[in-house]
């Protein structure tokens, strides 16, 4: 149990790629604080569906949440156009078998966690999919934030609230929806005070 603790500690310190290649400094965001958010967004995704009627298995997620992205340990964080060059199959093959490395001193929770995985990497589950929208949801509110502090050329992580497809239904889809209708109203309101501000200086 004890090497796994360890490895793990490599999230905390390892750089989320995508805002490094799009020229935000190193430490960012580390991959570690990423799970947090996908953890937290995860909870109150669920928390808000049960309170809608919808039972959902909030220890298999949060669960789910927090190990999603522990392969990184061994092949790091690839952003989406390393998959143009390996090829989506090939890039999941190793992210698999590298999770398969990395719980393999977990003991008596390797299978557990094996299966989590799947399920995850599959959506095959309610919990799946939404830890899959929690991923994509931190992600936005992580670019707000940093549109917010002055960022800008993050246009593309947007372009996943008009093409992403999470298989949800009824009340989840409908939280989805409302989610991203706030999320773009937000960022349409710090995008228009950028402009206002960049205008007035221009006056000046």
């Amino acid at each position: 149990m004890l090497r796994i603790l360890i490895e793990l500690q490599r999230l905390k310190r390892l750089d989320r790629t995508g805002w490094t290649l799009r020229g935000l400094p190193n430490g960012t965001e580390s991959v570690a604080a990423h799970s947090f958010g996908v953890a937290v967004t995860a909870m109150t995704l669920a928390d808000e569906l049960q309170a809608r009627g919808v039972s959902v298995n909030t220890e298999r997620l949060l669960r789910m949440a927090l190990l999603h992205d522990w392969a990184e340990t061994r092949v790091g964080d690839m952003p989406k156009t390393a998959t143009a060059y390996f090829g989506a199959e090939l890039r999941k093959r190793a992210e698999t078998a590298a999770f398969a490395d990395v719980v393999s001193g977990a003991g008596s929770a390797d299978s557990l966690y094996r299966e989590l995985h799947n399920d995850y990497e599959q959506r095959k589950s309610l919990e799946a999919r939404l830890v899959k929208a929690a991923d994509v949801i931190d992600l936005l509110v992580q670019a707000l934030a940093l549109e917010h502090a002055g960022a800008r050329g993050l246009d593309e992580f947007w372009g996943v609230v008009e093409v992403g497809n999470f298989n949800l239904e009824g009340p989840a889809r409908e939280i989805l929806n409302e989610l991203f209708a706030a999320l773009l109203a937000a960022r349409r309101d710090i995008l228009e005070a950028s402009i206002s501000k960049e205008d007035k200086c221009l006056r000046r």
